[in-house]
């Protein structure tokens, strides 16, 4: 006897006017001597909406971060007033503060692939928040076991991902994930998602990677949680 089995066809149906609560936060540890943890709160609207494509809007409302190199320990608070940093948070709030002033907009199709990002003001480096929250989805039906990959270029480091589904449930599809990176650093790649069924948006996402740069060995991990609001 055979069982038909369940299967679900993953797509982002975002909705015009839909507005998401972004967490992410993100850790870096090279040696004993360098370390850096960053969390952001980012905020995404949702501005247009078809069957194919959706454009959206993202601002970073709320960012710290905390850095040690070289003995020296440097941390930054976006919520905090100009009085409450010390000299080096204050230079570091002058390098973040067109971050935290620029609005990204961001068009993808309903895979997920972004087509087009344009940051205002046009700030280096914005656009690649773009591509931090994003999975690209296959055009098939999936089901429990399938996998497909997807490959993304970050500053000369190339990620080659490989999702798999674990489970399909009423509400939610879970995904493990591996890979590899190459080029300008090399190692392995873990990690977990959630993915809201209905709507095709990452719930929930852990990355985690053991990295040699130049000889040099470096973990990172980021964590990201999606809410609608």
């Amino acid at each position: 006897m055979s069982f038909g089995q369940e299967t679900v066809v993953l797509r982002l149906n975002y909705k015009k006017g839909d507005v998401f609560k972004v967490n992410m936060a993100m850790s870096q540890e090279m040696g004993t001597e360098m370390s850096m943890g960053m969390n952001m709160d980012m905020d995404i609207n949702v501005i247009d909406a078809t069957e194919d494509t959706n454009t959206s809007e993202m601002r970073i409302t709320k960012m710290t971060m905390d850095m040690l190199q070289g003995g020296n320990v440097m941390s930054f608070d976006s919520t905090k007033s100009d009085e409450e940093l010390d000299p080096m948070a204050l230079m570091m709030k002058t390098q973040m503060a067109p971050m935290l002033q620029a609005v990204l907009t961001a068009k993808a199709n309903n895979l997920g692939e972004v087509l087009e990002v344009t940051a205002e003001p046009n700030v280096p480096g914005m656009d690649e928040f773009a591509n931090q929250t994003n999975v690209v989805y296959p055009k098939e039906a999936l089901k429990v076991g399938s996998t497909w990959s997807f490959q993304k270029d970050e500053k000369g480091m190339i990620l080659d991902f490989m999702y798999k589904v674990t489970s399909i449930l009423k509400d939610k599809v879970d995904l493990e994930i591996t890979g590899k990176s190459s080029g300008l650093a090399t190692g392995d790649i873990t990690g977990t998602m959630v993915v809201d069924r209905k709507s095709g948006v990452p719930l929930s996402s852990l990355i985690e990677m053991g990295l040699s740069i130049d000889g040099q060995e470096m973990n990172s991990k980021v964590t990201m949680t999606m809410t609608k609001l």
